[in-house]
């Protein structure tokens, strides 16, 4: 091969992302990256649906249970890292694979980041007191009010991105959809991108039979052992919270365990949202054969070769 590629997985959270890159990876002999941002952080296990270890040591996996929920860890700094490493792996390999169902992570690599000015650090603030008096069912609809499409896309149940979006917003006046330009980094690999997608019905009840799972699992005591930090941004999210709820006594357990269930299932909405505005994913049923996947690649591969070549001569 003359280029590099980048092979990227996408697709609703439970549509068997992880069981489809394995093969993948295994085909050409190479290594997966995570786009997960729930799974990148050691103490988060059950409720990020790590993969087994049967699969991690498979094909070796990086960016998965690789920092603390104690590190600061953005999405830009995945983007350094994350290309940092491709860098190292391309010298030695001419795939990689890049597995995940967080939108904005996936594009951080492909894309890279857009631009965003600094805004005054009290609105922030301010923000932060509106969360706490107000709650944030308040600060949703705040930002539906100022940014609808971005309402329309983002996790409305992770505090951390909603604030950073409603302080862009105001401290800017513009919304922070704005600032998304579609502005494309160079990057020195070609992407092949690749979705995974079923009917709802089937998204649902596979969302609604893993999150049994991960009960049945452990999951109550994993979400018990963090509940001294479930106001760090890592533990801001589906799974952990409704729990976080149940045992401050807002809620029973039943109610928490529908809850995580229903945030689940809209947050693999929001999923599809992001992922079906790009025009270069091919969108594969979840029971297509690996095989069938696999093929389609590699005619992708073969015809940017054949291009490449002919674009020499």
């Amino acid at each position: 091969m003359n280029k590099k590629y980048l092979i990227t997985i996408v697709g609703p959270t439970a549509i068997g992302k992880t069981a489809v890159s394995i093969p993948i990876a295994q085909q050409f002999n190479t290594e997966i990256i995570s786009g997960d941002s729930r799974q990148f952080y050691k103490e988060m296990n059950i409720g990020t649906a790590v993969p087994s270890d049967a699969e991690l040591s498979t094909v070796k996996h990086h960016f998965i249970q690789s920092i603390s929920i104690h590190n600061d860890y953005s999405v830009g700094h995945f983007e350094m890292d994350a290309i940092n490493f491709l860098d190292q792996l391309f010298q030695h390999h001419d795939v990689a694979v890049l597995v995940g169902g967080s939108g904005l992570y996936v594009d951080a690599v492909l894309k890279g980041l857009d631009d965003f000015p600094k805004v005054n650090p009290q609105i922030r603030k301010q923000l932060k007191a509106d969360l706490e008096h107000c709650g944030i069912i308040y600060l949703q609809e705040k930002l539906k009010e100022l940014d609808l499409e971005t309402y329309q896309k983002i996790e409305l149940q992770n505090t951390h991105r909603v604030i950073r979006a409603l302080e862009i917003c105001l401290g800017t006046e513009k919304p922070y959809s704005y600032y998304i330009k579609n502005a494309v980094k160079k990057r020195n690999f070609i992407p092949i991108k690749i979705g995974l997608v079923a009917d709802r019905k089937t998204i649902y009840d596979r969302i609604n039979q893993r999150v049994d799972l991960m009960i049945q699992n452990g999951l109550i005591d994993e979400v018990r052992q963090l509940k001294d930090f479930k106001h760090l941004n890592s533990l801001l999210t589906v799974g952990y919270r409704e729990l976080f709820q149940y045992f401050n006594e807002e809620i029973t357990l039943d109610f928490a365990i529908e809850e995580i269930k229903k945030n689940t299932r809209r947050f693999a909405k929001r999923q599809l949202t992001w992922f079906r505005k790009d025009p270069e994913i091919t969108w594969f049923d979840w029971k297509t054969k690996k095989e069938d996947i696999i093929q389609h690649i590699e005619q992708q591969i073969l015809n940017h070769e054949k291009n490449n070549l002919s674009n020499l001569t």
